[in-house]
This record gives C-alpha cells, sequence and structure tokens, in this order.
C-alpha cells in the first residue's frame, strides 16, 4: 500500500518501536486534554461503516437463525454432511399402542430431482386409537414451544397403498408420554401434495418432539416435514427466528453480508454455494453438506437473506465465489471452474444483479417476484471470492467475473479479496492485483490479539486515498473478554477516524449454539430459548447507533501511554506437542549464538504443565495425553536477549507435530514455532501475548511425518528470530510492532441530527480525567453519556455478559473515563444543526461521501504527552 500524509485523524510523530503492551501504566496526568473543532469541515465517513456479516458456522441458519424446528426435514442428511450421519437422521419410527410397521428411505420418483430422498412409513396393523405407524423428530437440540404459542405444521405426502390417507401431527413431550397439541392433515391422494395445518401448544417444553402417525393401514410416503412458529421476526411465515433476529436487527446495521465466509466458495467445486439453488419453491433448492461439517437445509435462502436486510433496513452485501473453491480443500486444494463452465458461471453472477434489481417482467426478476417481492432489492455491493489464494487461475476466473459486472452492470461495487490475514504474500498480491484490475473495495480479514488491534489502529493513515477501499470482512480479538471488547473499541475508533479509505467493516463470526461451536469468539451466543449478546455485541453497538458521516479534527493532549516493558534477564523455553498429538524429545541444548550450547537440565527439572510425560529411558521425555497444547517447561532457562536453543524431536503418533516454545517473559507470553500444526498441514511462528496468538509472517505448507527424527534450532537475538529444520531456514523474523495506542479516541458529526459524538477508549488500568473542549460548540451544555466498562479477564459466552453500557447525562466539560472502558459522548443540544447549515448536503441531508479526494485541504495539530505534529493533505 502506498503511503499517503493523514488527515482528520489522531495519530503521533517518529518511529514505532516495539515495547509490549501491559496492564501496568504509570501515573495518569491529573487532566487528558481533548480538543475537537466541529467548524471544520472534516473527512467524510462512508455511510455504510459498520455492519453485520453472517456465515452458517455454528448451526447459525438451520437450527438457529432460520425458525424451522424439525432438523432433517427433508431427509438428506448423509456422510458428506458427517460419517455417522444418514437420511434418517434425527428421525426415529413410531410403533404405540399396538400399532406395528416400519420407516424406510426411498429415491423412487421424488417430490423434486433436486431433494432425492423421501420417507416410506408403512402400516400393517393400527393400535388401540386406531392409529398406525409413523416417525418422530428430535429437532435441533429438541423442539422449544410456548403454551399458548401458535405453530404452522406442514408435508408432502403421498398414499402408495391401503387405507391410510389421513395423518395426524403432534407435539409431545420427550417421552411421549403428553401430548402438547395435535392437528389433522389428509386427506392423502396418490400424488404429492402439500398439507398444512395450525397446532396451537398447551405447554411450554423446551425439548418436545414431533410425532406424525398414519391414521390406518397402508403405505404413505413423506417429504419435507416441517414445524414453524408463527410468531417469527416480522411474522414471516417459514421466516426467521424472532429473538435472534432481533438482536441483530438492534445492532442498526448499515449492511449485511452472507452466506459467507468459507461457505461461499465451499470444499471443492462440488460444495460451491450457488445462488439459484437458494431461491424458488423449497422442494426445489438442491441442499447440500457444509464446509463446517453439518448440514444446509437452504430454508435460509438468498431471497430470506434480502427480505431480512430490507427488512431491518440494512444494504444486503452477497458473497459470490471467484470461480475457485477453497484453497483448503481436501484431496483438490484451489481449482478453478473448468474453462468451458465459465461462460455459463459469469452469466450465473450477472443473472444475480437481475434477480435482485431487475424488472418484474424480466427473466430473473420474474422469479423474484413470483415469491412476493415485485420491487428490485436494490443490490449495491457485491463480494467476488472470499480469502482466496492470489493465484493464475483465481486472477483469471476474478478478472472474468469482474470484467463482466464491470461492462454490464457498472452501477454495483465489486468487492475483491486480499486472502486470510491482513499481511503477508497472499495480502501483498490481492492489493496488487486489485489496483491493476481497478477493483473498487478489497475485503482483508483479521483475527488477531488484543494487543495487535491496539498496535495498529495507525495503519490505515497512510493509505493511498486514490487506491481501492477497505472493507475489513471479519475481524475479532480472539476471545470474549473485556480485553478483547475495549481493544476492537479502540480499533473500530481508527476505522472510524479513517471512514474515508474504511468503507465497511463487520465483526465475525456473528452467531454460535451451545453445544454445537466450532469457532471463538463469536458475537452473539444463543440455545433454543435464550440468546446472550456479548461484551463485543455491545461494543458493536455503542459504535453502530452512534455513527456519523463527518469525521472531525481531534487533538488530546496529555493521553495516557503504554508504560516502557520490563526487560527479562532470561526466558523460559518449553516442549509441547499438538492436537491429539504423540511425541519423543532429546537432546535439548541452550546457549550463546556464538558460542557452545551446552545440555539444558535433567527433564526431571523441568515442569509438566499439561499433558503427559514420561521419561523414556535414555535420557529423553515422551508425550503420550490426547488433546491439546502438551506443555513442558523450562522456567527461565536462556539468557536473553540472544541465545540458541536446539531439540532433536520425532512424533509417534497423532494428527498434529511439535510446538516450541521460546521467549517466555510471564505466563501467558512468549513466542512459539508450530511444526505440522492445523491437521498437520502447515509450519508457523508466532507470537503470544496474553495467552493469545499472532502470526509472525506467512505460514510454510510443511508436514511433520511420524517416525521420523526432526534436529530443530531456534536462534534468538534481540527481535530478529531464526528457525532450522535439518539445518535448513524456514523462518527469519524481526518481530518488530509499533507502541499501542491505549487511549484512542475520535470525533464524528452527525449532521442528520446535530450532534457531535466523541468516543473513547481507555484500555489502561488508570481512570482518566478529560476536559473536553469542542471549537463551534457549547461543551458546557453536556452530553448523553453511554459507558462500558469491564475487567479485562471478565469473559462473556453462554450467559449475561459480567458488564453492560449505562446511559446517564454529563453535565459540563469534564468527564471522568473509567479504567478498560469504552465511553460514547454526544452532545446534549443540537446546536449542530445551524452551526452545519453551510456545509454541502446529499440529498438525504448529510454532507455527501465522496469516497477519494474531492479537492479541499484539511489541516489539523495533534498532541499525544510532549509530541507534535503538523499533518495535513489536499483532497
Amino acid at each position: 500500500m502506498s503511503d499517503a500524509t493523514p488527515t482528520g485523524r489522531l495519530d503521533t510523530e517518529g518511529p514505532k518501536t516495539s515495547r509490549p503492551f501491559h496492564e501496568e501504566s504509570p501515573a495518569s496526568p491529573a487532566e487528558t486534554v481533548i480538543d475537537v473543532d466541529t467548524r471544520a469541515q472534516g473527512t467524510d465517513i462512508s455511510p455504510d461503516m459498520f455492519g453485520v456479516f453472517f456465515e452458517d458456522l455454528n448451526y447459525a441458519a438451520d437450527g438457529g437463525l432460520y425458525a424451522e424446528l424439525v432438523q432433517n426435514r427433508s431427509f438428506e442428511y448423509g456422510p458428506a454432511d458427517r460419517p455417522e450421519w444418514h437420511a434418517l437422521t434425527a428421525w426415529e419410527p413410531l410403533e404405540r399402542d399396538g400399532a406395528a410397521g416400519s420407516l424406510t428411505i426411498s429415491t423412487d420418483m421424488p417430490l423434486h430431482p433436486a431433494n432425492p430422498h423421501y420417507a416410506v412409513v408403512r402400516t400393517t396393523a393400527t393400535g388401540a386409537a386406531g392409529l398406525g405407524a409413523g416417525l418422530r423428530n428430535e429437532g435441533f437440540d429438541g423442539i422449544a414451544v410456548r403454551a399458548g404459542e401458535t405453530y404452522d405444521v406442514s408435508l408432502f405426502a403421498r398414499r402408495a397403498d391401503g387405507a391410510a390417507d389421513l395423518l395426524v401431527a403432534r407435539i409431545e413431550s420427550r417421552d411421549g408420554s403428553r401430548s402438547h397439541g395435535q392437528a389433522e392433515l389428509g386427506p392423502v391422494h396418490g400424488s404429492w401434495q402439500r398439507h398444512t395445518a395450525v397446532i396451537t401448544c398447551e405447554a411450554t417444553d423446551p425439548d418436545a418432539r414431533l410425532a406424525v402417525v398414519a391414521s390406518g393401514t397402508g403405505t404413505v410416503h413423506l417429504d419435507l416435514v416441517s414445524l414453524f412458529p408463527q410468531a417469527t421476526f416480522r411474522g414471516r411465515p417459514g421466516g426467521l427466528r424472532a429473538d435472534l433476529a432481533q438482536t441483530i436487527a438492534d445492532l442498526k446495521p448499515k449492511f449485511v453480508r452472507f452466506p459467507g465466509g468459507c461457505l461461499a466458495h465451499g470444499q471443492g467445486l462440488g460444495n460451491m454455494y450457488r445462488w439459484p439453488e437458494t431461491v424458488g419453491p423449497l422442494h426445489e433448492r438442491r441442499q447440500q453438506h457444509n464446509i463446517w461439517h453439518y448440514h444446509q437445509s437452504m430454508g435460509l435462502g438468498y431471497y430470506e437473506y434480502f427480505q431480512f436486510c430490507e427488512d431491518i433496513g440494512a444494504k444486503p452485501l452477497p458473497v459470490v465465489p471467484a470461480g475457485v473453491c477453497c484453497q483448503n480443500s481436501d484431496v483438490t486444494g484451489q481449482v478453478g471452474i473448468p474453462e468451458e463452465e465459465m461462460p455459463d458461471y459469469v452469466a450465473e453472477v450477472l443473472g444475480l444483479v437481475e434477480w435482485a434489481n431487475g424488472p418484474a417482467d424480466s427473466p430473473w426478476g420474474a422469479l423474484r417476484a413470483a415469491a412476493g417481492h415485485p420491487d428490485p432489492f436494490g443490490l449495491e455491493y457485491l463480494g467476488v471470492g472470499n480469502e482466496d489464494t492470489i493465484t493464475d487461475t483465481f486472477r483469471d476466473r476474478f478478472s472474468r467475473i469482474h470484467d463482466a459486472l464491470s461492462e454490464h452492470h457498472p452501477e454495483i461495487t465489486v468487492i475483491g479479496t486480499l486472502g486470510p490475514c491482513p499481511a503477508g504474500e497472499d495480502w501483498e498480491k490481492g492489493w496488487a492485483f486489485a489496483r491493476e484490475r481497478g477493483v473498487p473495495v478489497v475485503d482483508e480479514h483479521s483475527y488477531k490479539s488484543p494487543r495487535w488491534f491496539l498496535e495498529n489502529t495507525r495503519r490505515f493513515d497512510t493509505m493511498d486515498r486514490e487506491g481501492p477501499h477497505l472493507y475489513i470482512g471479519e475481524y475479532g480479538s480472539w476471545s470474549n473478554n473485556g480485553r478483547s471488547a475495549i481493544a476492537e473499541a479502540a480499533y473500530m475508533i481508527a476505522m472510524e477516524r479513517n471512514g474515508d479509505v474504511v468503507r465497511l467493516a463487520s465483526y465475525a463470526p456473528l452467531l454460535a449454539k451451545r453445544g454445537r461451536t466450532q469457532w471463538l469468539p463469536d458475537l452473539i451466543y444463543f440455545d433454543n430459548t435464550h440468546v446472550w449478546p456479548t461484551l463485543n455485541y455491545h461494543v458493536q453497538h455503542m459504535h453502530s447507533v452512534n455513527s456519523g458521516d463527518t469525521a472531525l479534527p481531534v487533538t488530546v493532549t496529555g493521553a495516557p501511554q503504554s508504560p516502557p516493558a520490563p526487560r527479562s534477564p532470561r526466558h523460559t523455553v518449553h516442549l509441547g506437542t499438538g492436537s491429539e498429538t504423540h511425541a519423543e524429545f532429546t537432546d535439548v541444548f541452550l546457549g550463546p549464538l556464538d558460542g557452545e550450547p551446552v545440555p539444558a537440565p535433567d527433564f526431571g527439572d523441568w515442569h509438566a504443565e499439561s499433558g503427559t510425560w514420561e521419561p523414556d529411558g535414555t535420557g529423553g521425555v515422551r508425550q503420550t495425553a490426547g488433546g491439546t497444547d502438551a506443555r513442558l517447561l523450562l522456567p527461565y532457562a536462556a539468557d536473553g536477549p540472544s541465545y540458541a536453543f536446539r531439540v532433536r524431536a520425532r512424533k509417534t503418533g497423532g494428527a498434529e507435530g511439535f510446538v516450541l516454545g521460546f521467549a517466555g517473559t510471564s505466563p501467558g507470553n512468549r513466542c512459539q514455532w508450530t511444526l505440522g500444526g492445523w491437521g498437520n498441514r502447515s509450519t508457523w511462528l508466532q507470537r503470544v501475548d496474553d495467552g493469545v496468538q499472532d502470526d509472525l509472517g506467512d505460514r510454510v505448507a510443511e508436514p511433520v511425518e511420524t517416525g521420523r527424527w526432526y534436529d530443530l534450532r531456534v536462534e534468538v537475538d534481540g527481535r530478529r528470530i531464526r528457525c532450522y529444520r535439518d539445518g535448513v531456514l524456514v523462518h527469519d523474523v524481526e518481530d518488530v510492532r509499533p507502541d499501542p495506542e491505549v487511549f484512542a479516541v475520535s470525533a464524528v458529526r452527525d449532521s442528520a441530527a446535530g450532534d457531535v459524538i466523541v468516543k473513547i477508549a481507555n484500555t489502561t488500568p488508570e481512570p482518566v480525567t478529560v476536559r473536553l473542549r469542542l471549537a463551534g460548540a457549547d461543551a458546557d451544555a453536556g452530553f448523553a453519556r453511554t459507558t462500558l466498562t469491564v475487567a479485562p479477564d471478565a469473559t462473556s459466552r453462554f450467559g449475561p455478559a459480567p458488564a453492560a453500557p449505562v446511559d446517564d447525562r454529563l453535565t459540563g466539560p469534564v468527564c471522568d473515563i473509567p479504567v478498560h472502558s469504552f465511553t460514547v459522548l454526544r452532545t446534549l443540544r443540537g446546536d449542530g444543526a445551524a452551526r452545519d447549515a453551510e456545509l454541502p448536503r446529499s440529498a438525504g441531508g448529510a454532507p455527501p461521501f465522496h469516497g477519494a479526494g474531492h479537492g479541499r485541504d484539511v489541516r489539523h495539530r495533534i498532541r499525544v504527552g510532549s509530541e507534535t505534529a503538523d499533518q495535513g493533505r489536499t483532497w
């Protein structure tokens, strides 16, 4: 990325050092002054900055946001989802009160070829109540129902033979002893027909079941068996779970990105998410396995995504595959759609725009209208690709799609991809390719430690204002604790200060279900009856509902600073193994870089922090436990800051490889070299801060062989780290990072409300007294204040968050900023409406967002502590 001189942003001048960030800080000055020039023209902020990203991960769709209560309703589960799954997973046969029969699966003359499996219920004898055989569904970890609420039950049925021409659907207790409500469906004829009824539930039961039984002897075929609460979000039949959808809506997101993520480009070409297969009647949508190892019913498809966006006032941001599957696809890796199929695929992408925006009498627009939405949805953004490796195949396929969109739909803003990380080879290639192709926006992903976010609040300041804008499509700081939440608040402040080039941002992942969580952290946790917003959610909400249209110049004087790092004279080292891995270690040596290494102390002097470690009988040690993160430590073993650490290691079995730790200065703070990690696919070097890992450089595709001895050597030379495997240099990294911004501030103008909004993230353990001076506004009138204060290690997941934002009013310009807090201050009086009357307005009343430069000069003075810098740029 090219350099430019920043404007309208808080920054410091001078070289950046690499002091580690710790919780301790020096005493703060008596008062910190924040000056905001509310009279300045300021810098336009993207009107679409803060949104949400939904991916069907952690059971976010089926069993989550999509309100269907029946699992495997179309009998399409199979080994592609999970090896142990089959077409009757989540179902069981019923033979009650003397009834007899069978339950099987058939594919002969199905309801629709897209979903070939259906259930065959055969009754050979009826029971005492005249009912025959049937089947019962367990739902997604049970079916939660409430007394007095109504539920739509529906199914497709066909009578094959006999007199079984009526079906009874019943919501019942888990053991089947109590009926909570039932309804009849039929009559059943000799061809497929859809039958519907309504059940009023008579009891509240978090773990109910749905049973369907025949009313006589004979054979009945069943498909798409469904149970839906009528109380869905906005009351839409077959819609979304109301409490989950409302929690998302309360964020007031400016956009919703969907359906992925890795889900979009899929596990191999056949698993790509193809949007045309997710619209139209439910029984005609092609279901498929989920890259996250469960199932997609496609009940939550493109029509439902677009409808949800419209319902909550958010712009849709769909992501289509860039003509390649995920580079991590088993067996194939990244491969492109075959040449002969690319014209049809490009037409498919163009068809999406017509489906979303075309008139109701256009070919694709007619399909949208038939679903009940004759008016266009108003699509503006389209993501092409997700975290793709920037290969020649990717470049070719992406270019064809991008060029076709540019030619036929120049009104669409195409969003490209920068790979999986905010640095490294793919990131650099992605930027170069985006500039070459003229891609207007690129998607960057940042799953990093809280410290990384604080160290990188200034990274947007020097972005090329003329180059592609940035969409931070996925970011999160690896925890749902207070430290992560406040660090994310500071990073979002940095985005806002650079809202002319950071165009969109969305935390990820959004949803995670109890007992089905595959990725941590997440923004909202839930089970069948509860929804738990996290501390991170509160930060997102505080930012989103307090968005502005203009970033104002800010001067901060006397802000608390990151303290100098204490220097440890000696470093801890450790040996470890990866997930479910056994290994042996021997011949450990430590010593100076320029001298002879000496044997490390006997393993009896090491500390087994985790795992099962035992002597091998020859002076070595072996680790024999399963699980993850086995570590054997030698505290303060190496003289810092320069030394060599050497060991011989052999994997004896398991899924991964070795983990060598070094440069350990305190618990949870070290560097580590992982060999054969990520399912024994890659080798990489990391720094660990407060127990959270961050990669140092690119990952190398090198596995670890079972039974082979490896000579491993690590050289620590101050900030420079070299790692050798069998004498071959694998990593050579200099770990130099900027100082963290531990006290972050932004100020924005909300022209529509006539308000000025000041946001302050204080990540230090010291309270700060702030005096606000708003040039051009009356700060003495006070502010509406929202404050989130939380201990760094306080965690929120499956339960109420340990802290929530508190609203009050601040009288006068002096504000006490608590420790570890995020504060939003909004001017109480609407002086801004008259003050900003001369500023240019768009049709909506706010200053227009122009994106790249539009010819004005903004200059401001920045003071942080004793540092001062004049910075300006014409744009």
